[in-house]
């Protein structure tokens, strides 16, 4: 039976789970695509919400705070899922995909769709099925809005929750390689929502990549669950001032899951300040608004409200206009009804 304390633990936590993204993902914006020389040029450190610098080309001009792709999509997920009846119809998803680009191309925004999406939307407009269109994806896109499903699924059954990470996945990121990496953050979010500790939210995320790895197409690449464990166990090892390069040296933060989400996941197992965490990640190098983004949201779901300081919250909500709140109690009446 789920107590009004549950119900409302379950609250606080899945909504600083998506504004735990929401932070990432601002952190991460100024030096999204960014060599570790170039963000070291333009900002040191990232210790906080900054206007993006000079070598920013792909969010230039963007002031401190704002998202990107990563909240825009996960929200889109999660009004789809709420929508669906915590069904993402594939047609529906492409459409919307679809709108989002020519809206963000309208603004002259170069914050576009990712690789595999964007391959999967224009097989769609060449007439390829939505339900098949996603059968090479192989990077982060599908693990970097997936945080609504782990909120709308529990994860006592992690077959079933593979399920419905597939089934938001299918769209653009229908392989073993794309499904698995989605899974692991939703997984970690899930059981972070159900009142997992950050160890115990590590071990839901290695076992539901291990079930997604088998599902979806087969596409040659490293394991996530693998990389996963080994970079968790490694990174601690670590002295302090080497992980960074650490990182991006031997994790890697590229677009590709298998670095990205594996990245996320082991900066989230150092055990740190989640702030410093995902300050951490927007310090890295690479897709560091993904994977900050994708940290956040594990972080945010596992430790709840007091993860994120208050002036933070504030600032990416103002900046951005988010109002997450109804859209996290439209996705948890889906976890409650299961």
């Amino acid at each position: 039976m789920t107590t009004r304390q549950d119900t409302v633990n379950d609250q606080t936590h899945a909504l600083a789970a998506l504004t735990g993204l929401a932070i990432g993902d601002a952190l991460g914006m100024p030096t999204q695509s960014m060599s570790l020389a170039q963000i070291r040029a333009d900002h040191g450190t990232i210790s906080g919400f900054v206007d993006a610098g000079p070598h920013q080309r792909i969010a230039a001009g963007m002031p401190a705070g704002t998202i990107t792709d990563d909240t825009e999509q996960a929200v889109m997920v999660a009004e789809l899922l709420v929508e669906g009846d915590g069904h993402i119809d594939p047609s529906r998803f492409a459409e919307a995909l679809i709108a989002w680009e020519r809206a963000m191309e309208a603004k002259g925004s170069l914050d576009l769709l990712g690789p595999s999406t964007k391959t999967a939307v224009q097989r769609i407009l060449d007439g390829v099925p939505a339900s098949e269109a996603g059968s090479t994806g192989t990077t982060n896109g599908a693990a970097m809005r997936i945080a609504p499903v782990g909120i709308a699924v529990p994860s006592g059954d992690l077959v079933r929750l593979v399920d419905a990470v597939q089934d938001a996945s299918r769209v653009t990121h229908d392989t073993g390689i794309g499904i698995a990496g989605a899974s692991a953050v939703a997984a970690a979010v899930s059981a972070g929502v159900g009142g997992a500790s950050r160890t115990e939210a590590l071990d839901a995320a290695v076992a539901a990549a291990t079930i997604g790895a088998a599902r979806g197409h087969w596409v040659a690449g490293a394991d996530i669950a693998a990389r996963t464990t080994w970079a968790r166990g490694f990174l601690p090892t670590v002295p302090a001032e080497d992980r960074i390069d650490t990182v991006s040296q031997l994790v890697g933060t590229s677009v590709a899951s298998q670095e990205s989400v594996v990245a996320a996941l082991a900066l989230v197992a150092l055990d740190l300040d989640p702030w410093e965490t995902l300050c951490t990640a927007a310090s890295i190098g690479g897709d560091t608004d993904t994977i900050a983004a994708m940290a956040g949201a594990v972080l945010g779901a596992v430790h709840g409200p007091d993860a994120w300081p208050v002036d933070a919250v504030t600032t990416v909500t103002a900046v951005n206009h988010l109002e997450l709140g109804p859209l996290v109690d439209g996705l948890l009446a889906l976890r409650h009804r299961a």
